[in-house]
């Protein structure tokens, strides 16, 4: 991943960050190495999920991110991971404001159940009631048809597999769906197009 990064980073024109799936630890040395600016991740929580049992362990990645001189990198927990259920029986807003407390994260991410699946406003409105004052992200299934309403809950959004051609996660990007999509960010915001 630090490879393809780094043939591709001088077309890199925005700030970018990293997100290597269920390794926070290799995403933030990746992150350092080729100058991303963040990293997504799950961070915190034990995971019955369809890749097996996954356990977490933030403090050890948050030394591991103090250890290799990185705390610029900011950190985007994902409170509720796709592909998984969380092994503890706490509310989404529990989770929210336990992480929010305990683990420091710059932002966090509210996902679906999986890749492309559209993020419960009502799970939105949850995380964003009980800490206003974080960043709230939704992370899955965000479209250019959703994404005002999205907008009127979450801080911003992640956003993949609706930029892809037919909608289909594995294929490549369409540049007229980035296009809509970005159009309708922007006017949902109040921002020239």
């Amino acid at each position: 991943m630090a490879r393809t990064i780094g043939e591709v980073l001088h077309r890199i024109e925005v700030p970018f960050g990293v997100d290597v799936l269920w390794d926070p630890m290799a995403a933030i040395a990746i992150a350092k190495a080729t100058g991303g600016q963040w990293v997504r991740e799950v961070f915190t929580g034990t995971y019955d999920s369809d890749m097996g049992l996954w356990d977490t362990h933030c403090g050890e990645t948050l030394r591991y991110r103090k250890y290799i001189d990185a705390d610029h990198i900011r950190l985007l927990f994902n409170i509720c991971a796709e592909f998984a259920t969380p092994l503890a029986g706490r509310s989404l807003a529990d989770v929210a404001r336990s992480v929010t407390f305990s683990s420091l994260p710059d932002a966090l991410c509210v996902s679906g159940t999986m890749t492309g699946m559209e993020v419960g406003l009502s799970d939105l409105e949850q995380v964003k009631s009980v800490v206003p004052d974080m960043v709230v992200l939704a992370n899955t299934g965000t479209r250019v048809d959703n994404i005002a309403e999205q907008l009127s809950v979450a801080d911003g959004a992640v956003v993949g597999t609706s930029l892809k051609v037919d909608g289909i996660t594995w294929n490549p990007v369409d540049v007229e769906r980035v296009k809509a999509f970005m159009a309708e960010v922007r006017r949902v915001r109040g921002e020239c197009v």
